[in-house]
Protein backbone atom coordinates (compact mmCIF):
# COMPACT_ATOMS: atom_id res chain seq x y z
CA UNK A 1 0.00 0.00 0.00
CA UNK A 2 1.04 3.18 -0.48
CA UNK A 3 0.19 6.66 0.83
CA UNK A 4 -1.62 8.19 -1.60
CA UNK A 5 -5.02 9.24 -1.70
CA UNK A 6 -7.17 8.86 -4.79
CA UNK A 7 -8.09 5.46 -3.81
CA UNK A 8 -9.56 2.88 -6.63
CA UNK A 9 -7.34 4.71 -9.19
CA UNK A 10 -4.33 3.28 -7.99
CA UNK A 11 -2.03 0.46 -9.63
CA UNK A 12 -3.15 -2.47 -9.02
CA UNK A 13 -0.57 -4.43 -6.55
CA UNK A 14 -1.32 -1.96 -3.18
CA UNK A 15 -3.40 0.06 -3.03
CA UNK A 16 -3.01 1.90 -3.95
CA UNK A 17 -4.60 0.25 -6.17
CA UNK A 18 -3.58 -1.55 -5.89
CA UNK A 19 -0.47 -1.39 -4.31
CA UNK A 20 -1.60 -1.97 -1.05
CA UNK A 21 1.02 -2.79 2.05
CA UNK A 22 0.15 0.77 2.32
CA UNK A 23 -1.91 6.09 -0.56
CA UNK A 24 -3.37 9.81 -2.86
CA UNK A 25 -3.48 7.60 -5.60
CA UNK A 26 -4.01 7.61 -3.55
CA UNK A 27 -4.80 5.62 -4.40
CA UNK A 28 -2.38 5.10 -1.40
CA UNK A 29 -0.35 3.95 -2.98
CA UNK A 30 -2.35 0.38 -1.36
CA UNK A 31 -2.83 -5.13 2.26
CA UNK A 32 0.35 -3.97 0.74
CA UNK A 33 1.99 -3.73 -2.22
CA UNK A 34 2.30 -6.76 -4.03
CA UNK A 35 4.50 -7.25 -6.67
CA UNK A 36 2.85 -6.82 -9.84
CA UNK A 37 4.61 -7.87 -13.26
CA UNK A 38 2.15 -5.74 -15.05
CA UNK A 39 3.44 -2.84 -13.07
CA UNK A 40 6.79 -0.88 -14.43
CA UNK A 41 7.91 0.24 -10.88
CA UNK A 42 10.83 1.88 -12.50
CA UNK A 43 8.38 4.42 -13.87
CA UNK A 44 5.50 3.96 -10.86
CA UNK A 45 8.25 4.33 -8.04
CA UNK A 46 9.01 7.85 -8.97
CA UNK A 47 5.74 8.82 -9.78
CA UNK A 48 4.99 7.86 -6.22
CA UNK A 49 7.81 9.81 -4.50
CA UNK A 50 7.00 12.67 -6.52
CA UNK A 51 3.42 12.69 -5.01
CA UNK A 52 4.72 12.56 -1.26
CA UNK A 53 7.40 14.57 -1.43
CA UNK A 54 4.82 17.28 -2.98
CA UNK A 55 2.38 16.59 0.41
CA UNK A 56 5.11 16.48 2.50
CA UNK A 57 3.85 19.21 4.06
CA UNK A 58 0.89 17.30 4.75
CA UNK A 59 2.72 14.48 6.84
CA UNK A 60 5.43 16.45 8.63
CA UNK A 61 2.63 18.54 10.43
CA UNK A 62 0.76 14.86 11.12
CA UNK A 63 3.60 13.22 12.20
CA UNK A 64 4.40 16.73 14.52
CA UNK A 65 1.04 16.98 15.70
CA UNK A 66 1.15 12.93 17.09
CA UNK A 67 4.88 13.90 18.78
CA UNK A 68 3.25 16.65 20.59
CA UNK A 69 -0.08 15.06 22.00
CA UNK A 70 0.38 15.27 25.88
CA UNK A 71 -0.01 11.78 25.39
CA UNK A 72 2.74 10.54 23.49
CA UNK A 73 4.35 7.82 24.16
CA UNK A 74 8.54 7.74 24.22
CA UNK A 75 8.58 6.41 20.31
CA UNK A 76 11.28 3.78 20.29
CA UNK A 77 9.88 1.97 17.19
CA UNK A 78 8.01 2.58 14.31
CA UNK A 79 6.10 0.52 11.84
CA UNK A 80 5.30 2.37 8.42
CA UNK A 81 2.19 0.11 6.98
CA UNK A 82 2.12 0.56 3.01
CA UNK A 83 5.60 2.44 3.32
CA UNK A 84 5.78 2.49 -0.80
CA UNK A 85 9.01 4.54 -1.40
CA UNK A 86 10.32 5.42 2.00
CA UNK A 87 8.96 9.36 1.98
CA UNK A 88 7.49 8.91 4.48
CA UNK A 89 9.44 6.60 6.39
CA UNK A 90 11.71 9.09 6.95
CA UNK A 91 10.70 11.69 7.84
CA UNK A 92 9.15 10.02 10.95
CA UNK A 93 12.50 9.42 11.60
CA UNK A 94 13.62 12.56 11.57
CA UNK A 95 10.56 13.88 13.61
CA UNK A 96 11.27 10.95 16.30
CA UNK A 97 14.90 11.27 16.05
CA UNK A 98 15.33 8.05 18.53
CA UNK A 99 13.53 5.83 16.87
CA UNK A 100 13.84 2.69 14.55
CA UNK A 101 11.61 2.94 11.48
CA UNK A 102 10.52 0.09 9.68
CA UNK A 103 9.38 0.35 6.26
CA UNK A 104 6.47 -2.36 5.79
CA UNK A 105 5.64 -2.98 1.99
CA UNK A 106 5.06 -5.91 -0.66
CA UNK A 107 6.64 -4.87 -3.21
CA UNK A 108 10.68 -4.87 -3.29
CA UNK A 109 11.19 -2.69 -6.04
CA UNK A 110 9.97 0.03 -3.98
CA UNK A 111 11.56 -0.87 -0.70
CA UNK A 112 15.08 -0.31 -2.73
CA UNK A 113 14.15 3.02 -3.25
CA UNK A 114 13.55 3.34 0.32
CA UNK A 115 16.70 2.09 1.81
CA UNK A 116 18.33 4.24 -1.22
CA UNK A 117 16.87 7.34 0.34
CA UNK A 118 17.55 6.53 3.85
CA UNK A 119 21.07 6.06 2.88
CA UNK A 120 21.09 9.57 0.78
CA UNK A 121 19.22 11.22 3.74
CA UNK A 122 21.71 9.82 6.91
CA UNK A 123 19.16 8.09 8.24
CA UNK A 124 20.06 3.95 7.11
CA UNK A 125 21.07 2.78 10.68
CA UNK A 126 17.60 4.24 11.91
CA UNK A 127 15.35 3.21 9.02
CA UNK A 128 14.90 -0.24 7.84
CA UNK A 129 12.87 -2.38 5.58
CA UNK A 130 10.54 -5.21 5.85
CA UNK A 131 9.17 -7.07 3.02
CA UNK A 132 5.38 -8.11 4.31
CA UNK A 133 1.82 -8.54 2.82
CA UNK A 134 -0.62 -7.56 5.34
CA UNK A 135 -2.76 -8.90 6.63
CA UNK A 136 -1.08 -12.21 6.36
CA UNK A 137 2.79 -11.23 7.60
CA UNK A 138 1.38 -9.03 10.77
CA UNK A 139 2.55 -10.85 13.77
CA UNK A 140 6.42 -11.31 12.50
CA UNK A 141 6.09 -7.30 12.49
CA UNK A 142 7.23 -7.24 16.04
CA UNK A 143 6.12 -4.09 18.37
CA UNK A 144 6.15 -0.72 17.97
CA UNK A 145 5.19 2.77 19.80
CA UNK A 146 3.66 4.36 16.58
CA UNK A 147 2.09 2.45 13.64
CA UNK A 148 1.37 4.86 10.81
CA UNK A 149 -0.82 3.38 8.17
CA UNK A 150 -1.33 5.68 5.06
CA UNK A 151 -4.67 4.81 3.13
CA UNK A 152 -3.51 1.33 3.50
CA UNK A 153 -6.76 -0.18 5.41
CA UNK A 154 -9.26 0.02 2.74
CA UNK A 155 -7.40 -2.21 1.02
CA UNK A 156 -8.01 -4.92 3.42
CA UNK A 157 -10.90 -7.06 3.23
CA UNK A 158 -11.99 -7.08 6.99
CA UNK A 159 -10.77 -3.44 7.90
CA UNK A 160 -11.88 -4.07 11.91
CA UNK A 161 -9.18 -7.66 12.32
CA UNK A 162 -6.63 -6.08 10.38
CA UNK A 163 -6.83 -2.82 12.73
CA UNK A 164 -7.21 -5.56 15.53
CA UNK A 165 -3.65 -6.89 14.48
CA UNK A 166 -2.18 -3.10 14.58
CA UNK A 167 -3.49 -2.52 18.20
CA UNK A 168 -2.02 -6.20 19.07
CA UNK A 169 0.99 -4.67 17.91
CA UNK A 170 1.12 -1.34 20.40
CA UNK A 171 3.58 -1.33 23.43
CA UNK A 172 1.46 0.26 26.26
CA UNK A 173 0.51 3.70 25.68
CA UNK A 174 1.27 3.19 21.72
CA UNK A 175 -0.41 4.69 19.22
CA UNK A 176 -2.33 3.68 16.01
CA UNK A 177 -2.33 6.72 13.08
CA UNK A 178 -4.93 5.81 10.45
CA UNK A 179 -4.62 8.31 7.31
CA UNK A 180 -8.31 7.70 5.88
CA UNK A 181 -10.79 9.88 4.45
CA UNK A 182 -9.74 13.74 3.93
CA UNK A 183 -10.68 15.43 0.58
CA UNK A 184 -9.92 14.21 -2.71
CA UNK A 185 -7.30 16.85 -4.55
CA UNK A 186 -8.40 19.33 -7.21
CA UNK A 187 -6.62 20.91 -9.77
CA UNK A 188 -8.53 22.93 -11.98
CA UNK A 189 -11.76 25.80 -11.89
CA UNK A 190 -15.01 23.67 -12.41
CA UNK A 191 -15.36 25.75 -15.72
CA UNK A 192 -11.85 25.53 -17.84
CA UNK A 193 -13.26 26.92 -20.52
CA UNK A 194 -13.85 23.92 -22.67
CA UNK A 195 -16.33 21.04 -22.50
CA UNK A 196 -18.99 20.57 -20.11
CA UNK A 197 -18.11 22.16 -16.78
CA UNK A 198 -17.22 19.72 -14.17
CA UNK A 199 -14.74 17.32 -15.37
CA UNK A 200 -12.88 16.47 -11.79
CA UNK A 201 -15.94 16.22 -9.98
CA UNK A 202 -17.28 13.52 -12.53
CA UNK A 203 -13.51 11.91 -12.28
CA UNK A 204 -13.99 12.13 -8.94
CA UNK A 205 -17.40 10.24 -9.45
CA UNK A 206 -15.79 7.21 -11.45
CA UNK A 207 -12.87 7.03 -9.22
CA UNK A 208 -15.31 6.96 -6.02
CA UNK A 209 -17.41 3.94 -7.83
CA UNK A 210 -13.92 1.97 -8.82
CA UNK A 211 -12.98 2.11 -4.82
CA UNK A 212 -16.33 0.94 -4.16
CA UNK A 213 -15.42 -1.83 -6.48
CA UNK A 214 -11.99 -2.61 -5.31
CA UNK A 215 -13.36 -2.79 -1.70
CA UNK A 216 -16.41 -5.39 -2.65
CA UNK A 217 -13.39 -7.48 -4.37
CA UNK A 218 -11.44 -7.75 -1.89
CA UNK A 219 -10.72 -11.68 -0.19
CA UNK A 220 -13.62 -11.60 2.90
CA UNK A 221 -14.17 -8.29 2.48
CA UNK A 222 -16.69 -7.11 4.85
CA UNK A 223 -19.01 -3.48 5.39
CA UNK A 224 -17.93 -1.05 7.68
CA UNK A 225 -19.16 2.25 9.06
CA UNK A 226 -16.40 4.57 8.43
CA UNK A 227 -16.46 5.51 11.60
CA UNK A 228 -12.81 5.03 12.70
CA UNK A 229 -13.29 6.29 16.24
CA UNK A 230 -15.44 3.76 16.69
CA UNK A 231 -13.57 1.27 15.31
CA UNK A 232 -10.74 2.40 17.35
CA UNK A 233 -13.17 1.58 20.57
CA UNK A 234 -14.04 -1.97 19.26
CA UNK A 235 -10.73 -2.87 19.14
CA UNK A 236 -9.84 -2.08 22.33
CA UNK A 237 -7.96 1.54 21.47
CA UNK A 238 -8.84 4.41 23.08
CA UNK A 239 -9.45 7.30 20.46
CA UNK A 240 -7.22 10.35 20.84
CA UNK A 241 -8.74 12.81 18.14
CA UNK A 242 -8.96 13.61 14.50
CA UNK A 243 -7.35 15.96 12.53
CA UNK A 244 -6.87 17.34 8.74
CA UNK A 245 -3.90 18.72 7.09
CA UNK A 246 -4.49 20.85 4.07
CA UNK A 247 -1.74 21.29 0.81
CA UNK A 248 -2.95 24.34 -0.68
CA UNK A 249 -0.77 24.91 -3.77
CA UNK A 250 -2.60 28.08 -5.40
CA UNK A 251 -2.25 28.92 -8.77
CA UNK A 252 0.08 28.95 -11.19
CA UNK A 253 1.97 26.06 -10.02
CA UNK A 254 5.98 25.73 -9.62
CA UNK A 255 6.54 23.21 -12.15
CA UNK A 256 7.60 20.27 -10.24
CA UNK A 257 3.96 20.11 -8.87
CA UNK A 258 2.74 20.53 -12.64
CA UNK A 259 4.54 17.84 -13.72
CA UNK A 260 2.62 15.75 -10.86
CA UNK A 261 -0.31 17.06 -11.97
CA UNK A 262 0.07 16.15 -15.60
CA UNK A 263 1.03 12.73 -14.29
CA UNK A 264 -1.90 11.89 -12.68
CA UNK A 265 -4.75 13.65 -14.98
CA UNK A 266 -2.37 11.21 -17.80
CA UNK A 267 -3.00 8.25 -15.48
CA UNK A 268 -6.56 9.02 -15.15
CA UNK A 269 -6.85 9.58 -19.07
CA UNK A 270 -6.03 5.67 -19.39
CA UNK A 271 -7.56 4.06 -16.59
CA UNK A 272 -11.41 5.61 -17.01
CA UNK A 273 -11.34 5.72 -20.46
CA UNK A 274 -14.27 3.47 -20.99
CA UNK A 275 -16.18 5.39 -18.20
CA UNK A 276 -16.12 8.69 -19.59
CA UNK A 277 -17.98 10.41 -22.18
CA UNK A 278 -16.01 10.92 -25.61
CA UNK A 279 -16.63 14.68 -24.86
CA UNK A 280 -14.53 14.55 -21.55
CA UNK A 281 -11.96 12.53 -23.43
CA UNK A 282 -11.51 15.28 -25.95
CA UNK A 283 -10.73 18.29 -23.13
CA UNK A 284 -8.38 15.48 -21.17
CA UNK A 285 -6.49 15.12 -24.00
CA UNK A 286 -6.10 18.86 -24.78
CA UNK A 287 -5.45 19.24 -21.20
CA UNK A 288 -2.46 16.56 -21.81
CA UNK A 289 -1.50 18.09 -24.84
CA UNK A 290 1.99 20.36 -24.05
CA UNK A 291 1.29 22.49 -27.31
CA UNK A 292 -2.27 23.25 -26.44
CA UNK A 293 -2.57 26.80 -24.88
CA UNK A 294 -5.59 25.57 -23.17
CA UNK A 295 -3.69 22.89 -21.63
CA UNK A 296 -2.19 21.62 -18.41
CA UNK A 297 1.59 23.29 -19.37
CA UNK A 298 0.56 26.24 -20.42
CA UNK A 299 -2.64 27.67 -18.25
CA UNK A 300 -1.74 29.66 -15.66
CA UNK A 301 -4.64 28.79 -13.53
CA UNK A 302 -4.25 24.78 -12.77
CA UNK A 303 -3.48 24.61 -8.38
CA UNK A 304 -2.95 21.40 -6.24
CA UNK A 305 -5.56 21.83 -3.55
CA UNK A 306 -6.31 18.55 -0.69
CA UNK A 307 -6.77 17.44 2.42
CA UNK A 308 -5.64 14.34 4.58
CA UNK A 309 -7.46 13.21 7.44
CA UNK A 310 -5.60 11.06 10.38
CA UNK A 311 -7.26 9.45 13.41
CA UNK A 312 -5.03 8.37 16.32
CA UNK A 313 -5.99 5.56 18.29
CA UNK A 314 -3.93 4.57 21.71
CA UNK A 315 -3.19 1.50 23.75
CA UNK A 316 -4.29 2.53 27.47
Amino acid sequence: MSQHTDHASQPTGHGHHQHTAHGHRHGAPQGNHHDHGDLDWDVMGPMLEQEAEISRPQYEEAARWIAGLPTAPKVRRVLDIGSGPGVIACLLAEVFPEAEVVAVDGTAALLERTRARAERLGLGDRVGTRHADIPDDLEGLGEADLIWVGNALHHMGDQRAVLAGFAALLRPGGTVALAEGGLQPRRLPRDIGMGRPGLEARLEAVNADRFENMRAALPGTKRETEDWSALFTAVGLEPQGTRSFLLDLPAPLPERARDHVVAELARRREMFEDDLSAEDITVLDRLLDPEDPAGLRRRPDVFLLSARTVHLGRRS
